[in-house]
């Protein structure tokens, strides 16, 4: 019979056994491995363009002949692109493309759906005649630089793409609710100014918590372009976004987005401020827009 003592192993009373050691090694040393510990995930929430690209010859020679086989007599190859992409025949094909995401004309990310149904929003994404006020917003996790055979050599982080929404910048005005006495007008080139205002500032790859924050208020928030238009009514001037870590910041990750509109005749100036959770792959809003007090 086994002794009791022979089937309980002693604890190490620095709890090396918690973290995956062997103490059984020769002349009773121990190896122990070093904690495991989650890796930190990276999101994006990005607003820019979505650009097919062919990522090798033979794709492109490929396509060619596909498009040989249908019928695009009189259309643009914008509309021959999408057309033949859209074929159910030519679906591996579209798994071939590389699709790169631009931000103000600069190669940003190569997207990858997380869900191969979703090359459908991808190939949605292509318009028959694009404009410059077209965009599209990503969401998605962010993954490393894309090998050097991925894109012809474009080194820039792949994005795995959970949603892509379309829309071009009229649209998104229009979807606003205005207020019944607001002129249509004046509401419409104060949500131009503002969007525009978001979208140029400096490094805005919606790569960063701050970006991220901004970016959802840009496309899902509606009060931040009608309290601008009300401030321009007002003879005051937009003249300060700024992001900055909510004081109710802790487990989850929250930021204040604050909104600065200065008077043109007195130089006052009113602050008003949105809480943007951060925390997951979905922002969302905390507090809606009130006003501003500095501390």
């Amino acid at each position: 019979m086994t002794a009791v003592s022979d089937r309980i192993r002693p604890t190490s009373s620095t709890g090396s056994e918690s973290r995956g050691c062997n103490c059984e090694m020769p002349g009773g040393k121990c190896s122990c491995e070093a904690p495991m510990t989650p890796p930190v995930r990276s999101f994006v929430y990005a607003l820019g363009r979505i650009e097919p690209r062919f990522p090798r010859l033979d794709v492109e020679k490929e396509f060619v002949q596909a498009t040989g086989r249908a019928d695009v007599i009189g259309l643009t190859d914008r509309e021959t692109l999408r057309s033949v992409l859209s074929k159910r025949e030519n679906r591996y094909l579209v798994r071939q493309m590389c699709w790169v995401f631009t931000i103000e004309g600069l190669e940003t990310y190569i997207l990858k759906p997380s869900d191969p149904s979703d090359y459908d929003l991808l190939i949605e994404s292509l318009r028959p005649a694009p404009r410059p006020t077209d965009i599209d917003v990503i969401i998605g996790l962010r993954g490393p630089i894309a090998p050097q055979d991925m894109c012809r050599g474009l080194a820039v982080p792949i994005v795995i793409l959970d949603q892509l929404y379309s829309f071009d910048i009229d649209g998104l005005i229009k979807s606003l609710p205005r207020p019944e006495r607001m002129d249509t007008n004046k509401f419409k080139h104060a949500a131009e100014e503002l969007f525009y205002r978001i979208i140029q500032m400096a490094d805005n790859t919606g790569g960063t918590d701050e970006h991220r924050a901004l970016n959802y208020l840009a496309v899902r928030y509606q009060e931040i372009y009608k309290r601008t238009e009300e401030a321009f009514a007002a003879n005051s001037s937009l003249t300060s976004v700024e992001i900055k870590p909510s004081r109710l910041s802790g487990v989850r990750k929250i930021f204040d987005v604050i909104f600065s509109f200065t008077n043109r005749q007195t130089d006052v100036i009113e602050k008003y401020f949105v809480r943007v959770d951060v925390t997951e792959e979905f922002p969302f809003l905390v507090t809606k827009m009130s006003s501003y007090y500095d501390r």
